[in-house]
Order: C-alpha cells, then sequence, then structure tokens
C-alpha cells in the first residue's frame, strides 16, 4: 500500500480549539488493537514484556477481521519497536495496511525521530503516535505536527497519574495532564491516554482520570487500557461531549469479553 490515505475529521480539526466547543466535533470512535512483538498479535499485562500472551501469529489476518466488521481506524503498537527505539515491525504493518484497504491505521512504538515519523507515514499509516519522545523531545512533536497535521497523535501513558516511558519501563515524576499541556496549540491530532495500571488487566479503564484530564485539554482525548465489556466502552462513548473521542479496545476483543460487531452497533445508537 501506497503513502495515500483517506483524509480523517482530525485533520480539519487540527490546530482547532477545545472539541467539546467547536461546531465540528471529531467522531467518537471504537478502536480496535493490535500489539506486535516479534511478528504476532500479542497483549501485555500493565505493559510487561514477561506477560505476553500470543493471540494471533498473523496480525494482518486480524486486522482483516477487524475491517470486515466495519470498524472505523485500527491500533497498532509496535512493542517490539518501543523498547528498542525504533521501528522494528515495519514489514508487519505493512501487511497490516495491506489487509484493511483504505480504513485508517494509526501506529505507535519506537518513534523518536522525524525522520522515523515520515517513514511510518509513508507506508500509508494514517496517524503516528509519539510517546517517548513527547516527554523527551516535545519541540519533535510540534514540528511533526506541523509537517504532518492531523496525523500525528500524543500517547501518555501513566502510572499513577505519572507519565511512563520506553515502552513503560521507566517511570517520571511529570504528570499527565502537565505533558499533555505542552501540546496544547501544537496542531495534534489526539491523545491517547492509557492508565498503565489498568492495561490488560480487563478491570475497567480509568475514566475518572481520563475525564479529568481531557477537560484540562483542547485536544481530544482516546481512552485505553483495562476496556474488559461492551458497558465499558459504552461509558467511554458517553462521554464525547466531555472532549472523549475514542477508545481503545484491546484484549477484551480477543478473549470475547467485547464483542466487536455488537459493541459497534451500541456506540453507533449513541450517535
Amino acid at each position: 500500500m501506497g503513502a495515500s490515505r483517506t483524509p480523517s475529521t482530525t485533520d480539519a480539526l487540527a490546530g482547532t480549539g477545545r472539541a467539546a466547543d467547536t461546531a465540528v466535533r471529531p467522531p467518537f470512535e471504537l478502536i480496535p488493537a493490535i500489539d506486535l512483538l516479534g511478528g504476532r498479535a500479542v497483549r501485555l499485562t500493565q505493559g510487561r514484556y514477561d506477560a505476553a500472551t500470543v493471540y494471533d501469529d498473523d496480525p494482518s489476518a486480524v486486522a482483516a477481521r477487524f475491517a470486515a466488521i466495519g470498524v472505523k481506524r485500527i491500533h497498532v503498537v509496535d512493542l517490539d519497536g518501543a523498547k528498542a527505539g525504533r521501528p522494528v515491525q515495519a514489514e508487519s504493518v505493512r501487511r497490516i495496511l495491506a489487509a484493511v484497504g483504505r480504513i485508517p491505521v494509526q501506529m505507535g512504538g519506537g518513534l523518536r525521530t522525524l525522520e522515523g515519523v515520515d517513514e511510518a507515514l509513508s507506508w500509508g499509516l494514517d496517524r503516528v503516535i509519539l510517546g517517548t519522545v513527547a516527554l523527551r523531545d516535545p519541540e519533535l512533536v510540534k514540528r511533526a505536527a506541523a509537517k504532518h497535521p492531523g496525523r500525528i497523535v500524543v500517547g501518555i501513558d501513566a502510572r499513577d497519574g505519572r507519565v511512563a516511558v520506553e515502552g513503560w519501563t521507566e517511570g517520571s515524576e511529570i504528570l499527565a495532564v502537565d505533558l499533555g499541556r505542552r501540546f496544547e496549540d501544537a496542531g495534534v491530532a489526539a491523545i491517547v491516554y492509557t492508565d498503565i495500571a489498568r492495561d490488560g488487566m480487563l478491570t475497567g479503564p480509568n475514566l475518572e482520570a481520563t475525564a479529568r484530564l481531557a477537560s484540562a485539554l483542547s485536544i481530544p482525548v482516546i481512552v485505553s487500557g483495562g476496556v474488559a465489556t461492551s458497558a465499558d466502552v459504552v461509558a467511554s462513548a458517553r462521554l464525547r461531549d466531555e472532549n472523549i473521542c475514542g477508545v481503545i479496545v484491546g484484549r477484551a476483543i480477543y478473549t470475547g469479553g467485547v464483542d466487536l460487531a455488537s459493541a459497534l452497533r451500541e456506540v453507533e445508537a449513541l450517535l
């Protein structure tokens, strides 16, 4: 698949004020996740690489199933890249892109340079997610957002409200909200907020913390970490007027806790 893509709503919104206060709001999206480790689709528990569960040896087949159900976006994480500090799973990502056609795919993991961002977007990705570099080099994120309007997402992964980086292997003393504020008016498309303590635990997302973050920012926020049931998906969607623009669902899809087709219908009924 080449570098062409279907422009997303966030292209038009990049650089605008608080999403909930604008006439045009990014559509709420239920976003299934594919985490790549060693070329396979896996899920980690609380970000621990020694607690990975393999769900499929062919991530592109997983993506094709998601596409057939009718999802509007797919979330991919290069876990190998997150640890290595550079994209590692390029071939797996290209196969996923080929399998889903024009459905937008966003990817995070290992993107630490502007050249890496350029390369990843050239594969045909709709958006890339910058996490560690958002803390280490916020000016790089701002340059990337200026160069690729609507295609840069900031990933904020937090444990007890404080940002973790380097594939969740290192903590920091920076509060998630303070990191988010660094990118106000930078033109980033969204923030993916992951509560690491909830991730992979199937205990429900931390909607209270996510809503607090969203209320403090103009940048739309995507819920991530801990989604266990369709009720969690619906509860996230009910916050769409509170600057929440999506929810990422991982392990619960693979274990059967969330029926993706049914959850999509429930979300669409709310919108």
